[in-house]
């Protein structure tokens, strides 16, 4: 059954990026047009007060251009090198302390023996990131965050079996994913967060997969602790897995 999960997981991925690349093309291309037109209409215009409507196309178009951007951009191929990914995870644990330095407690549980991992540290951090992004707002600021690192034996990782795997968790006290849409949360544009643009996770995914790796949530009965769990195999690449 968590194979079939898997291999369910990985399509999706696949399909979303397929959609996310032409979405971000088909959208892109008129995106230069709509802005420099409106440029020359705001020449043409004799009464200063109807600029506010051009000003107000050029600001979306612009918007939109820096959305698109972020769509595109994790298609970089991921540059490998190994590294500690503690430091990874620490730089994350800074950089949601210094975004929400009120209210948000940031627990560690590593373990330290694991070796260097074969990764591209900055498409990590990213990746980890917006996880922990994400926790923290869930939490509204307020709550308990938990980063976990450990070991998984005889994991099973993008269709291929691993002797071994490293498995970190973002683990927080928050309110959980809605049920309606817990099978959804990696599809674009999907967000259980008013203002959400739905993107955090699905760009995420996104470099995980690069990785041969898949990310995976789930909810502990009981507990209320969502888990977004990511893992590699020692030596080699970087893959996710998820702890039931």
């Amino acid at each position: 059954m968590r194979i079939a999960r898997e291999e369910r997981l990985l399509d999706q991925t696949e399909a979303s990026r397929w959609l996310i690349r032409n979405l971000a093309h088909e959208i892109k291309n008129p995106l230069g047009g709509l802005r420099g037109a409106a440029q020359l209409l705001e020449r043409e215009l004799d009464r200063p007060e109807l600029t506010e409507y051009t000003q107000v196309i050029m600001k979306e178009a612009d918007r939109l251009q820096t959305l698109m951007d972020r769509l595109l951009t994790p298609q970089r191929l991921p540059q490998l090198a190994p590294i500690n990914i503690h430091e990874a995870v620490e730089r994350v644990r800074s950089l949601v302390l210094a975004e929400f330095p009120d209210g948000i407690r940031i627990r560690r549980e590593y373990d330290v023996s694991l070796p260097l991992v074969d990764a591209d540290k900055e498409q990590i951090i990213q990746a980890l990131l917006n996880i922990g992004r994400n926790a923290a707002q869930a939490l509204r600021g307020r709550g308990e965050i938990v980063l976990r690192t450990r070991v998984a034996r005889q994991i099973t990782l993008a269709r291929k079996l691993h002797r071994l795997g490293v498995m970190i968790q973002v683990i927080d006290n928050g309110p959980g994913v809605r049920e309606d849409i817990r099978d959804k949360i990696f599809f674009p544009l999907v967000s259980g967060r008013e203002g959400g643009t739905g993107l955090g996770l699905t760009l995420a995914q996104n470099l995980i997969s690069q990785h041969q790796g898949m990310i995976e949530a789930g909810e502990r009965a009981g507990t209320d602790l969502l888990h977004h769990p990511l893992a590699a195999e020692p030596g080699q690449r970087l893959s996710t897995a998820h702890e039931p």
